[in-house]
Order: structure tokens, then C-alpha cells, then sequence
């Protein structure tokens, strides 16, 4: 027979291969909706182990054995019940503060040495100049998500996230996902998304988030999931302009990472959720700058200058110096997408406008496809002064980004 023997301290037991409390903690929590990472588990014996590993904290009571002892995330003084209730005690006054970082973070880097974390109870800003890596950088995290199980949702309004390894792409440049595609696949906790808004014109996506974000926030919190959520073009779904945006915001925004060209733009009430900065690029200073005039906080005395593939990271909340970190790496590198600069709609700032020599017209391309249709329609004399002046080139250069 294909049985095993597993001991439990002075008992022996004898189960069917493959069964143990790991198991059955799997089936409960699919049921459950809930994820491993946001279990507590407390144990002493030897039949403890397989289930303890699968917890997002494992804690051993002081009557546990030895190895039991060596492998929990925590170790409570007291013995049997008593450990339980200090344990308690702990999650009522601590709750995931009890968790060491090491265990549950993610790494954004190393600086002078050590490893620099970011945890799922993190709010944090990445933002830099137009081209200089943030969504490069962002790819490298989730890398890192999908290594450490944690569920993650992308809001991608420009397309930039096609073909995320470990990702479920909704949406596309012609058809917009809907709020119920993305909430019924966002149950099923082995699932990634990318929402893809490039079907949304950039007028319609701050709509479309604050119609969603309501019942993503409270799935959230019944079920603490998805554990990170990537928010590209943050400035397009949380506007400062917008009358409304605090009253689709949770009183926080847990494991969500802001991505953004424009600080200054999003909504302060966002902002002022910010645990974490990353500043990219040449630029990077004036991000620390922008965020402390939005925010009205204190900026730091001394921001170093980051160079090469370095960032700087701050915890404004904190009282933390800026520090600059060297950022992982992604393995995959992700293609922009071609059909967002030919079929979508570009924002107003990177759209070209044909104005000619004498600025007689402001006619605006938001794509490709228009550009093609106004350019067949417009006079040689306005054509060759765009030519002339080089506007063609720079567009497809800084906004399309095609250098050939």
C-alpha cells in the first residue's frame, strides 16, 4: 500500500501519500477564497511542518519541538493555549505587522549591501520621466510576484503590458474589458490580469476605474486579494481633476504600486496614501520635490543623485533618508505596443497637432490612423513645413517611439 508514516510527537500516524494538513488547508482555502499567504498557522509537532510551510506565517508555541522551533516565522513564549493567546493578542493589536519583512516582501534591490523590501501593505509611487524604465521596472516586480505566489492585477490603459508572462491579458484595441470579466477572473486566486484599456479613450478611463474600483476594494478586503495592485498611467485613473476621486478610494490602497510620468497630476488624496517612492531617470529629484509640494510634507535635505541603473527610494512616513538602490532586473522584455500608437488614443500632451506654417489650423492625430487620414487631406505647404521642422521625426521618436 502507498502509505506514509508521519509522526506526531509520541504518536505515529499513517496516512495516504500526498494527505496532510497542507492538503487540507489547500482545499479549505480554495473554498474560502483565500490565499496561503494570508494564513496564520500555529503548531508543535512533527505533522505540523508541511502545513506551517504553507502559511504566510507559521508560528510554534514554546512546547514545540526543536525543528518546529527552527523553521516558524515566530516563536511564542508561552506553551499550548497559552502560546495561542498570546498569538492572538499579537494579530488583534499587530496584524500583518507581525510578519518579519524578509518573509512576505518583495525585493526592489540592494543598497550598500542590503536587501531593500516592499511589502503587499505598501502604497508606492514610481514615477520618471517619459521612456526611462518604469514599466521595465514594474515588469521585474511581478517577475518577482509570480516567484513568491502573491496575486496581482495590472491596469495597463496604454497596452504596454501585452504578453506579461504569469498574466491573463482582458481587453485589447478594439474591444474594453468589463467590470464583471475582470471581477469573476480575479476571483479564481491562481489568476493575473492585465487590464488592457486601449479601447478606452483616455476621457472614458477614469470612469471606468472608479466604477470598478469599489468592487475590487471589497473583495479585497474579504478575501485580501489580489495581493498587489499595478496601476499604470495613474495620472489617467486617478486625476487630481476629478471631484470625485475620494469617494471611490479605500482609506487605503494596500500592495498598490502608482505608475505615473506626472506626480503633480494625480489626485492628492492618492498621493497622500504613499508609503514608498521610486524615482527614476535624470529627473528623479524633482519626483521627491513634486510629491512633497503635493502632499505638503517635508521634503529631505539631502536627495542623492542616482546613477546608472540606480533609483531613489524614500519612505516619506517614515523619517527614512533617500537612499539610492540598485533595481532588479527583468528576464522578459516586453515589445510597446505597436497597435495602441496605431488604433488608440493618445493623451493630448503626446497626440501631434497639424498647425502649419502660419498656424491657420490645430487639427489633432491621437494615432496613427488619424495622422495617416489628415495627412492625406492637408496642403503640400503645411506637409512640408512639419517635414522641414523636423515634427514628424521627433513624434515618432519621443511619443511612437520608432526610431526607424
Amino acid at each position: 500500500l502507498e502509505l506514509e508514516i508521519i509522526f506526531n510527537k509520541g504518536a505515529v500516524m499513517i496516512l495516504p501519500s500526498g494527505i496532510n494538513k497542507a492538503t487540507g488547508l489547500a482545499a479549505a482555502l480554495q473554498d474560502l477564497r483565500l490565499s496561503p499567504h494570508n494564513v496564520v498557522g500555529v503548531g508543535d509537532a512533527e505533522n505540523d511542518h508541511a502545513f506551517l510551510q504553507a502559511c504566510g506565517c507559521s508560528v510554534a508555541v514554546d512546547n514545540a519541538i526543536p525543528a518546529v522551533k527552527d523553521t516558524a516565522n515566530l516563536i511564542m513564549p508561552g506553551a499550548r493555549g497559552k502560546g495561542v493567546e498570546q498569538l492572538i493578542a499579537k494579530l488583534i493589536k499587530r496584524d500583518h505587522a507581525i510578519v518579519p519583512k524578509r518573509h512576505d516582501g518583495i525585493v526592489l534591490g540592494s543598497s550598500g549591501g542590503d536587501d531593500t523590501y516592499l511589502s503587499p501593505s505598501d502604497t508606492i509611487l514610481i514615477a520618471g520621466s517619459s521612456g526611462i524604465g518604469k514599466s521595465t521596472l514594474a515588469t521585474a516586480l511581478t517577475e518577482r510576484f509570480v516567484e513568491s505566489g502573491f496575486q496581482f492585477c495590472v491596469f495597463d490603459p496604454e497596452g504596454d503590458y501585452d504578453g506579461l508572462e504569469g498574466a491573463v491579458r482582458l481587453g485589447d484595441g478594439s474591444s474594453a474589458p468589463t467590470k464583471a470579466q475582470v471581477l469573476d477572473l480575479i476571483a479564481k486566486a491562481d489568476s493575473n490580469i492585465v487590464v488592457n484599456g486601449l479601447a478606452l479613450r483616455v476621457d472614458e478611463r477614469p470612469d471606468f476605474f472608479a466604477d470598478l474600483l469599489p468592487g475590487l476594494s471589497s473583495f479585497r478586503r474579504r478575501t485580501a486579494r489580489p495581493h498587489w495592485l499595478v496601476i499604470d498611467e495613474a495620472h489617467h485613473l486617478l486625476p487630481k481633476r476629478r471631484d470625485d476621486t475620494r469617494a471611490v478610494l479605500s482609506l487605503e490602497l494596500p500592495g498598490t504600486i502608482l505608475i505615473t510620468v506626472h506626480p503633480e497630476a494625480i489626485s492628492t488624496d492618492a498621493l497622500r496614501l504613499v508609503t514608498a517612492i521610486i524615482a527614476l531617470g535624470p529627473k528623479a529629484k524633482d519626483v521627491v520635490k513634486v510629491f512633497c509640494r503635493e502632499t505638503g510634507i517635508e521634503p529631505p535635505k539631502v536627495i542623492p543623485s542616482p546613477k546608472g541603473a540606480r533609483v531613489l527610494f524614500w519612505r516619506p512616513q517614515a523619517g527614512k533618508k533617500v537612499k539610492t538602490v540598485k533595481v532588479v532586473e527583468p528576464r522578459q522584455s516586453l515589445k510597446r505596443h505597436s497597435r495602441k500608437y496605431a488604433e488608440g488614443q493618445l493623451d493630448e500632451a503626446g497626440s501631434f497637432y497639424f498647425h502649419g506654417p502660419e498656424n491657420a489650423m490645430n487639427l489633432r492625430a491621437h494615432n496613427l490612423m488619424i495622422f495617416a487620414q489628415i495627412a492625406e487631406g492637408i496642403d503640400d505647404k503645411t506637409w512640408e513645413f512639419h517635414l522641414r521642422t523636423g515634427d514628424y521625426s521627433k513624434w515618432f521618436r519621443h511619443q511612437i517611439r520608432d526610431k526607424d
